[in-house]
């Protein structure tokens, strides 16, 4: 029973949506993440999928690209990303199917582990954040991580996972509240997604920090292929 990640899946089987326009790499790309996922991944493994799952704008739409994925071995759990604006209340996502789990302010049982998390927000600082209309989001998503760990506490979990789409820091590494929160709680590893392209790539924190292990899981960075998460 092992454990994988990979995010920014960007399926788009109800209406095509060619991702080659960003790099020839990404040409097909949804067959090579089944390919990979399936040769890789044993139907006792779960797979973290850090948010941008699906272009469909409503559930209608992501109906095909939900089938697709659910085909897939393994577990599934998944944060929202900040095209997934078919997300809809965790309570009907998580009655559509055994196999697959949805997070906003719950969380997932992974042997002595609690998987917890929310979609994230660019960090203050970043070169992308504008206070007037980013500090409310990131305040939000802040306490979104915090109710999910805190749910999680309250069921005697004491190991925790986090997952964001998100980079948990802004583009030059600094500190964030997310990493506050991630470490108020102790939290062994930290998944998320959403930085595309080797130059954005180059920004995202990875390794160990102050006792974290920081996962980059974009799937163009990890060549469309689920990555092992050590725990």
């Amino acid at each position: 029973m092992a454990l994988y990640a990979i995010a920014d899946l960007h399926l788009s089987l109800y209406k095509d949506k060619p991702m080659d326009i960003f790099g020839k790499k990404w040409k097909n790309h949804h067959l090579k993440i089944q390919e990979n996922w399936n040769n890789m991944i044993s139907p006792e493994d779960t797979v973290l999928v850090a948010g941008d799952i699906s272009w469909a704008q409503n559930m209608t739409e992501f109906g095909p690209d939900f089938d697709f994925i659910n085909t897939f071995n393994g577990k599934k759990v998944f944060v929202s990303g900040n095209h997934d604006y078919w997300w809809t209340s965790v309570q009907k996502l998580n009655a559509m199917s055994e196999d697959m789990f949805f997070i906003r302010t719950n969380f997932y049982p992974f042997g002595e582990y609690a998987v917890c998390g929310s979609r994230g927000w660019i960090c203050p600082g970043d070169s992308m954040y504008k206070q007037s209309k980013d500090e409310k989001i990131y305040k939000r998503e802040c306490l979104r991580l915090e109710m999910s760990l805190q749910a999680a506490k309250r069921a005697h979990y004491k190991k925790f996972i986090v997952m964001l789409h998100y980079p948990p820091a802004n583009d030059k590494g600094e500190r964030s509240d997310f990493m506050d929160i991630i470490e108020k709680y102790g939290a062994d590893v930290v998944v998320y997604g959403h930085l595309h392209g080797t130059e954005s790539h180059k920004t995202g924190i990875q390794g160990k920090k102050d006792g974290v292990s920081y996962y980059l899981t974009s799937s163009d960075y990890l060549d469309f292929t689920p990555v092992k998460i050590n725990i």
